[in-house]
């Protein structure tokens, strides 16, 4: 090792992952080590931290370990391939700022006893983001009903509800980790909450009356492997899209047996 390369343990330390991730990336051909010491240890140049930056950029958008692949083979030039990550992340780093000012103000309003100025609670938030796509998916009425939902909850359940699906998360990647099969006891335990989560989310097929609960969720689970932005939930240390398709077998395994 030169001075201008770190260890693989180095790079996981400073990186926030794991040698066993690093490991996987260069399996796959996505991160190559600039060498390999004569003890077999993995060393990385500085090239290859750029590298390894924009995987874990790329990451944060949630892509998959194929499209990364596929981004970084296409923008081989790292310069304006960062630059136009840059500007995504000041236009993050704003829209963070705004909601935090939002947020000081209006805890800063209820210690005081001040009137609330609803035009300024919400600057920075966008929870109609994703309003077309679900239209398009399952109508107007189902976006509809589940947006009434969400503004009807207080602070507290919204808070229960998203530590509910953090929870779900976390435990679909522990089982799918662990080596137990999709329809073994373990990972089904884990699709019944799943089902009984999405049942009670107004506005989707899961929760409508005579709805086709079971194709919904045999959908969605497809849909956790082909979209990116959902499949990132269940990535497991391996990369790529393993977790997700650990979610997507157990799913359809539920979902045959029980809907």
């Amino acid at each position: 090792m030169n001075q201008d390369e770190w260890s693989i343990q180095q790079i996981a330390k400073i990186a926030g992952t794991t040698s066993r991730t690093l490991r996987h990336y260069d399996d796959i051909g996505l991160l190559t080590p600039s060498s390999i010491g004569h003890n077999g240890y993995r060393y990385y140049s500085p090239s290859a931290l750029v590298r390894l930056q924009r995987i874990l950029l790329l990451r944060e958008l949630g892509l998959g370990l194929p499209q990364i692949a596929e981004v970084l083979e296409r923008e081989a030039s790292e310069i304006p391939a960062l630059e136009s990550h840059l500007a995504w992340l000041r236009q993050e780093q704003d829209r963070l700022r705004r909601q935090v000012a939002s947020v000081e103000n209006t805890i800063t309003a209820l210690r005081g006893g001040e009137r609330l100025m609803a035009e300024n609670m919400f600057d920075g938030f966008d929870h109609t983001k994703y309003k077309d796509e679900v239209e398009q998916r399952w109508g107007k009425k189902a976006y509809a009903d589940g947006d009434r939902w969400w503004r009807s909850m207080s602070a507290d359940e919204k808070a229960a509800w998203q530590q509910r699906a953090s929870d779900l998360g976390r435990d679909w990647i522990a089982a799918a980790e662990s080596g137990v099969a999709p329809d073994s006891d373990e990972a089904q335990a884990v699709a019944k909450r799943h089902v009984e989560w999405l049942t009670g989310i107004p506005g989707t097929p899961a929760a409508a009356p005579g709805g086709d609960v079971k194709g919904y969720v045999i959908g969605l689970g497809e849909m956790y492997v082909a979209d990116p932005r959902f499949g990132a939930n269940y990535a497991t240390s391996e990369g790529g899209t393993a977790g997700a398709e650990f979610v997507r077998d157990a799913l359809r395994a539920y979902a045959e047996a029980n809907l």
